[in-house]
């Protein structure tokens, strides 16, 4: 298992996270039904609105898993902060960053992953809007395009949280 990187900005990348003013925050309708909506488009078992902190990946937004958050250097929105791309990881086990990784290998059993890194204004990551299966797949074009809107709407909602459009 390949640790989840740090960006070379992390400390910047941090202070825009901590301006949202979001961690740690109880749930919001406005973040549940984009994860709901994007659960029921790509028929998957998991999705969530992960914002990957200092230690730690914290969800905001999550349906079919029960934690609240999951260590950051096991994470794979740790390594898809990491560039502005769509990170697509068709076959987990295969893939040797990810395949002896505890969510893999153990609950939830991950083996599909498609995330979105969330950037903000001022260009740094401060998470993901991830898509999971316990199930190899494919990931087409059109996926890709309508999981990149619902990421928009997840970074409009992030940044209405805040108030501003500075971060």
């Amino acid at each position: 298992m390949t640790a989840a990187p740090i960006p070379e900005d992390e400390g910047e990348r941090l202070t825009a996270l901590y301006r949202l003013l979001i961690l740690d925050t109880p749930p919001q309708e406005r973040f549940d039904k984009i994860v709901a909506f994007a659960a029921y488009e790509f028929e998957a078992p998991i999705v969530l609105i992960s914002l990957v902190d200092r230690n730690r990946q914290w969800f905001k937004s999550k349906l079919g898993i029960a934690v609240c958050e999951t260590a950051r250097d096991i994470s794979f929105c740790g390594h898809t902060i990491m560039h502005p791309a769509i990170m697509v990881v068709p076959e987990t086990a295969a893939d040797p960053r990810f395949s002896d990784n505890p969510l893999v290998t153990g609950a939830p059993f991950i083996r599909f992953y498609a995330g979105a890194p969330l950037i903000l204004a001022s260009g740094h990551a401060a998470g993901t809007l991830c898509v999971i299966d316990t199930v190899p797949r494919e990931f087409d074009d059109i996926s890709i395009a309508i999981l990149s809107t619902l990421r928009d709407l997840v970074v409009q909602e992030l940044v209405s949280t805040d108030g501003s459009s500075r971060v």
